[in-house]
Formats: C-alpha cells, sequence, structure tokens
C-alpha cells in the first residue's frame, strides 16, 4: 500500500486504491484508455498552492500550464472558497429561467459589460467554452433568419482550430482528428490558420499574416458573402500549438468581415482575463468583434462557468424582433459560479495582475524562454503576456518538423513531468500559460526545467 499524508490538508491518501479505482471506472477525456491502463494509471493531484502542485505520492510540480489554460489568480485562493461557501449558504442554486435572475448573476452580468469593448452590454451565461461556442453558432445564424436573410448561414473557422468538443464546437474548430470521431455538423468551412513558423516558408511574416487573412476572403468570395454568417477565431491559438499571428493579419481579418458584413466571433477562453498583458486577447490586435467566448480565466477554474459576450448589433435584433430565444442551460447564470467570478476579477484588479503581466512577467518570460534559443532542439520560442510556446524540431536551419508528429513532444512532456513541472505538448510544440501570479524567479525555475527536459528528450533521441 502506498499511503501518504497530504501535507496541508492533513488528509490521507491511498495512491494506489485511488489509481485503481479511477482505472476500473473513470473514462477521462482526450484519453487513450488502453494505453492508460497499460501504463497503470497517472498521477492523482491531491492540492495545490499558488503555482504548485502535488500528487498523492507528496511530488510537487510547477504547474506552468495554470490547470487547463484557466487558473489565472493561481491556487488557494480563499477568497474564492468563502465567495463559493457564502453564496451557497444563502441561495446554493437557482436557475434564470423564467423571467427570474439571482444576485450574483444580475451583478457579473453589468461586470462583464462594464469591462469588454464598449459595444459589448449583454451577456448569456454558460458552462464551459464550448457550450458558449454552441450559443454561438446558434445565435449568429438566428441573427442572420432574424434580419431576413437565412441564407447567411455558413460559418468560418480555422484549420488547426480549437473551439471545444461538443459536436457543435469541433465542428467550428479545426482539429481533423476530433473530426473523424463522428463528423461535423454542416454548414461550417475552414481555412488556413496564421501559422508562419510552421508554414510561412520563406516569406515575410507580415506577408504572410496578409495572405492567411486573405484565405477568409477567398473562402467568402467562393461561398458568396450572402451566404456567409461568420468567422471564429482565437486572436492566439492556443491548443493548436501558441501561435501568434503576424501582426498584420488581425487588421486585415477585420477588414474583410466589415467589407462583406460577417459577423465576427473572438473566442477569448483562453486568452481572456489578463493571458496576453491585456484584459482581452482582442485589446492586444485591435478585434473589433460582434461576440465574445468567456470561460476558463472568468473563475480561474475554480467553479464552471462561461459567458458569451453579445455586441450591441445582434442583441438589439434578438431583442426587438427576436420573440423567445430557445436555448438554455440547467446553469446557466449558476449563483455560487457567478460568484466566485465577481470575486475573481475583484482580484485581477485589486492586484494588478493585468498590468504585471504586461510590464513585468510577460516580458521576462519572454526573454527567459529567448535562452531556449541556443537548443538543438529548439526551432522558435514565442509568447504574448504569459502565453508561449517552444517548438521542437528535427532541424533548426530548414525549421523541419520531426516525421512523426508527436511522439517527440510526448518524451519531452513526460521528462517535464519527471521533473517537477507540467507543460504541454501539442504536437511537438511545448506549450505554457502558468499563473498569473508566477513570479520572475518561479519564471527562471520553470525555463530551467524546460530545459532540464528538452536536454533529456535530446538526449533520448540521439541528438545529445
Amino acid at each position: 500500500m502506498s499511503e501518504n499524508l497530504d501535507i496541508r490538508t492533513g488528509r490521507n491518501y491511498d495512491a494506489e486504491a485511488l489509481i485503481a479505482e479511477d482505472l476500473a471506472h473513470h473514462l477521462h477525456p482526450f484519453t487513450d484508455y488502453k494505453a492508460l491502463a497499460e501504463e497503470g494509471g497517472g498521477r492523482v493531484v491531491t492540492h495545490a498552492d499558488g503555482v504548485y502542485l502535488w500528487d498523492a505520492e507528496g511530488r510537487r510540480y510547477l504547474d506552468g500550464m495554470a490547470g487547463l489554460w484557466c487558473v489565472n489568480v493561481g491556487y488557494g485562493r480563499r477568497e474564492l472558497v468563502a465567495a463559493a461557501a457564502e453564496q451557497m449558504a444563502e441561495l446554493p442554486y437557482y436557475n434564470t429561467f423564467f423571467k427570474t435572475t439571482t444576485p450574483p448573476a444580475a451583478e457579473l452580468s453589468e461586470m462583464l459589460s462594464d469591462l469588454t469593448p464598449d459595444n459589448f452590454n449583454h451577456v448569456f451565461f454558460a458552462n464551459s467554452g464550448s457550450e458558449a461556442n454552441d450559443t454561438i453558432l446558434r445565435m449568429a445564424r438566428h441573427y442572420w433568419h432574424l434580419e431576413g436573410k437565412p441564407e447567411k448561414h455558413t460559418i468560418i473557422s480555422r484549420h488547426n482550430a480549437y473551439h471545444g468538443s461538443t459536436t457543435a464546437a469541433l465542428s467550428l474548430g479545426g482539429m481533423d482528428a476530433m473530426h473523424g470521431q463522428g463528423g461535423i455538423i454542416p454548414g461550417i468551412v475552414h481555412v488556413a490558420q496564421p501559422y508562419w513558423y510552421g508554414e510561412g516558408g520563406e516569406s515575410d511574416p507580415e506577408a504572410f499574416g496578409l495572405e492567411a487573412a486573405q484565405a477568409i476572403e477567398a473562402k467568402i468570395l467562393e461561398l458568396g458573402a450572402g451566404n456567409v454568417a461568420a468567422f471564429i477565431g482565437e486572436p492566439i491559438q492556443g491548443a493548436g500549438g501558441v501561435i501568434i499571428p503576424p501582426q498584420s493579419y488581425w487588421p486585415e481579418v477585420q477588414r474583410i468581415c466589415k467589407k462583406h458584413d460577417v459577423l465576427l466571433i473572438c473566442d477569448e477562453v483562453i486568452c481572456g482575463f489578463g493571458r496576453t498583458g491585456n484584459w482581452f486577447g482582442l485589446d492586444s490586435f485591435g478585434i473589433e468583434a460582434d461576440f465574445m467566448t468567456l470561460a476558463k480565466g472568468l473563475s480561474s477554474g475554480y467553479l464552471p462557468i462561461s459567458a458569451v459576450m453579445v455586441g450591441d448589433r445582434v442583441a438589439r435584433t434578438f431583442i426587438d424582433k427576436g420573440g423567445e430565444f430557445y436555448h438554455g442551460f440547467t446553469y446557466s447564470g449558476h449563483p455560487a459560479a457567478c460568484a466566485v467570478a465577481l470575486e475573481n476579477i475583484r482580484i485581477i484588479r485589486r492586484e494588478g495582475l493585468v498590468e504585471k503581466v504586461r510590464d513585468e512577467t510577460g516580458p521576462y518570460l519572454a526573454e527567459a524562454l529567448k535562452t531556449l534559443d541556443d537548443h538543438p532542439l529548439v526551432g522558435e520560442t514565442r509568447s504574448m503576456g504569459l502565453i508561449g510556446a517552444i517548438e521542437l524540431v528535427q532541424d533548426k536551419a530548414a525549421r523541419k518538423h520531426f516525421d512523426e508528429p508527436g511522439k517527440v513532444g510526448t518524451i519531452c512532456r513526460d521528462h517535464c513531468i519527471a521533473n517537477g513541472l507540467v507543460m504541454r505538448a501539442v504536437r511537438d510544440i511545448m506549450v505554457l500559460s502558468p499563473p498569473l501570479i508566477i513570479t520572475t524567479q518561479q519564471i527562471d525555475d520553470l525555463v530551467a526545467l524546460a530545459r532540464k527536459a528538452i536536454d533529456a528528450t535530446a538526449r533520448d533521441i540521439g541528438v545529445m
């Protein structure tokens, strides 16, 4: 038996029993179940504090991914625990159907309207980024129906985009492996992504950014502008590999959408709430959107909640012409989740975390990552704010990736874990998005651990 004392809570955990129970009954997300069983199961994470996690064996990890891009204010925030407990004691649940609201839902609606750009004054609550993007898909199509243009139905997205894993959300995304498991819904098409390092060849990055944006216009012209409802994109493609577009990209996308009267959906699930050094990714790129998808950092992951920010143009049509909108979730505007989100935003404001990322830790991370550029496996490092990537390549000079995508990245990820660092592999790109509370010393530790893992990977594949 492997029984360990949790040093923070004083609770005892039988790691072997928990792993056995998990393997017997728990179907994990994005997991090869046979492979997990053959490996004897995974880690049991028992507690966390600040930027660190501990497992049932007592090992500590620096969480370079903030959970799943979400724990912006870090772990162990008693203010968020108290906000949830106080709300649950007063009103643990009530729905927002049937002309009803709750104080936290009403207050969070106002706070988000104040926090987002001026044209966003209405919000629809859901529980995940996937649900929020499902909602936007329906809203975008219904908007054009209400405007007497039901033929404006097609949504344009990008190859290698990720917008969630429900059927509508994975259809909006551009990941072929996901599309192959059940197919996608009709009326969604995909165009090139602005991935200069991997797909730009020898072209100038800014010229490539324009070219990638103009692929959207080419698709609009192919389909006919009268048939296109919207374009959806993340400011920075997170799960796609932290694809940071050239500065020329988003202004051209903006121009194209306005020219052809196509709604612009900005998926801020990862970029929102300070990740890029501004409150939202659209602030970092000067994007004027018709919809914003919010989740993850909205509550720092402490409770499930997401939100669709609906621009005035769409909201006015829904209010004036729409009648009843037949859509919603049991937990839309859940009072405890809204209470936590309110306090989470107050913490971000009170501690100046957005400004800290913009002025201090974001630039520091960029410089720290650059110290890895001399490594024989590292083709490029890139970051904006506290979201970054390390490209592992077979040939630096030729920017050539490995022949079996994902194999080397998986080796590196496993070395990261073995050395006490959580960093995710997307194909052979090591991606990171630490909590916004991370210090410069902890960034140094993160990069040192990353180098150690990359060195071990290089030895494994015979490069060092």
